[in-house]
C-alpha cells in the first residue's frame, strides 16, 4: 500500500476574479502540470499551441452568455498561477476540445470512467442522504486533483472536488445540493458545434438553492457531448431528500429514478427511451462498465434501510475482475494511456460532509472536508 498526499483544501472568497487568483496561486504547481499533460495529448494529435489558444478564445462566447462570472474567475485563475488564459480554459474544457481534435485529425481520446450510487434517506441506516463516486481517469490526475470551498455571497457555498484549475466536478453546496457525474458516449456527440462545455454546467449545478433549479440547469442547457449527472437534495437538517440521474446527449435528456431508494450508474446508458433513441458509442472504450455498476448495485441492494457511507466504501473497493474492476488499479486503457480510479469521493451532502482518497486500489487515506450547513437554506428548500 503506497501513500498519497491528500488533495489540497483551497479556500476561496470574494469576486470571481478574487476567487480565481486565490486558487491560482495556491496550486499553481498542479494547473501547469495538467494543462501540460492535457495540452501535449492534442499536440501528439497535431493541435498545436497557436490552435489551441484560438479554440479557446471561440468558446469564450458561449461560456461568456451563459455565466460571465466563470470567465472571470479562469481569468482570475489564469493570473494567480502565471498560466496563460488558454491552460485555464483547457482544465476545464479538456473533453471538448479533445472530442474536436479527434474529428478533426484523429487524435486520442480517453473517456472517464466513473461509478457512482446514492441512497435517499428512506434507504441509509440513519435517515440521512448518501452519495458518491469513483472517478476513473488518467493515473496522473492523482497528483492534479483538489478541493475547492468556496465561500458565496449570492447563492449557497460550494465543496467541490476537480482538477486544479477547474471550476466544479463533484461535491456538495450548504443548501444540500450533491452532484457527481460520469462520461457518456453516443452517436449525436459533437455534432451540433454550439454548447456550454460539462464543468460550467456542473458549478451552475452546485449553486443551486433547490433541487428543481439544477434540473433546470441539466435540461435547458446545450452540450456539445454526452454526459451523466446524478443529482441529490438533503433538506431540512439532512431528515429527507430527492435524487435523480440525468443520462444527457447533446439534445436530450433522459431522467430516472432511484429504485427503491438506491441509484447506481457506470458508463453506459440504461434508461430505456435512451436506449431506444441513441446509439452506446462507449462500451468500447469503457467494456467494464456493464457489470461495474451491477457490482455496486448487487452489494448495496441487500443491505437498503441500513446503508451507510462504511456500505459504499467497501462496494467501491470491489476489485473482482482487475485491472477491469470498480476500483481499478493503474493500467493501460484501450488506447495505451495510463488510467486508474483517480479518486473516490464519500459525501453526506446534508451535513456538508465531503470525503477523499486518492488511488483508492493502492491507498486507503481518506480526508475530511466539509462545509457547515445553511439549514435555514435547507428547511425552505423542503417546504
Amino acid at each position: 500500500m503506497t501513500d498519497y498526499a491528500p488533495f489540497p483544501l483551497i479556500d476561496l472568497a470574494g469576486s470571481p476574479r478574487e476567487r480565481g487568483r486565490t486558487h491560482g496561486k495556491a496550486v499553481a504547481d498542479r494547473i501547469k502540470r495538467g494543462a501540460k499533460m492535457y495540452a501535449e495529448s492534442l499536440l501528439k494529435s497535431g493541435v498545436e499551441w497557436k490552435e489551441l489558444e484560438c479554440r479557446t478564445e471561440a468558446m469564450v462566447p458561449a461560456i461568456d452568455h451563459f455565466d460571465p462570472a466563470y470567465v472571470e474567475e479562469m481569468r482570475g485563475i489564469a493570473e494567480g498561477a502565471g498560466e496563460p488564459f488558454a491552460a485555464v480554459m483547457l482544465m476545464n474544457a479538456r473533453t471538448e476540445m479533445v472530442a474536436a481534435a479527434r474529428r478533426q485529425k484523429s487524435a486520442q481520446h480517453f473517456p472517464d470512467g466513473c461509478t457512482a450510487a446514492l441512497a435517499l434517506p428512506e434507504a441509509s441506516a440513519d435517515g440521512v442522504l448518501l452519495h458518491g463516486q469513483n472517478w476513473d481517469w488518467r493515473a496522473e490526475c492523482a497528483e492534479t486533483g483538489v478541493v475547492l470551498r468556496i465561500r458565496r455571497d449570492d447563492g449557497p457555498d460550494i465543496l467541490t472536488f476537480t482538477e486544479a484549475g477547474g471550476l466544479a466536478r463533484s461535491g456538495l453546496n450548504s443548501a444540500g445540493i450533491g452532484l457527481t457525474a460520469n462520461a457518456l458516449e453516443c452517436d449525436r456527440d459533437y455534432q451540433r458545434g454550439a454548447g456550454v462545455p460539462l464543468p460550467f454546467i456542473r458549478r451552475k449545478v452546485l449553486e443551486a438553492a433547490h433541487l428543481a433549479q439544477a434540473v433546470q440547469t441539466i435540461v435547458s442547457t446545450p452540450k456539445p457531448g454526452s454526459n451523466h449527472m446524478a443529482v441529490s437534495h438533503a433538506t431540512s437538517d439532512g431528515g429527507g431528500g430527492e435524487a435523480f440521474g440525468f443520462e444527457c446527449a447533446p439534445d436530450d435528456t433522459f431522467w430516472l429514478a432511484p429504485d427503491r431508494g438506491l441509484y447506481v450508474h457506470a458508463n453506459h446508458w440504461i434508461a430505456e427511451a435512451a436506449r431506444a433513441k441513441v446509439k452506446d458509442t462507449g462500451l468500447a472504450e469503457t467494456p467494464c462498465s456493464i457489470y461495474r455498476d451491477k457490482r455496486v448495485r448487487d452489494q448495496l441492494s441487500p443491505k437498503r434501510g441500513k446503508l451507510t457511507l462504511e456500505d459504499f466504501r467497501a462496494a467501491f473497493f470491489d476489485d473482482w475482475n482487475a485491472p477491469w474492476s470498480v476500483c481499478r488499479p493503474p493500467r493501460l486503457n484501450t488506447r495505451g494511456v495510463m488510467t486508474a480510479t483517480t479518486a473516490m469521493i464519500l459525501m453526506r451532502p446534508g451535513e456538508g460532509h465531503l470525503e477523499a482518497c486518492p488511488m483508492p486500489a493502492h491507498n486507503k487515506q481518506f480526508t475530511t472536508y466539509d462545509l457547515t450547513p445553511d439549514r435555514t437554506a435547507q428547511k425552505q428548500a423542503a417546504e
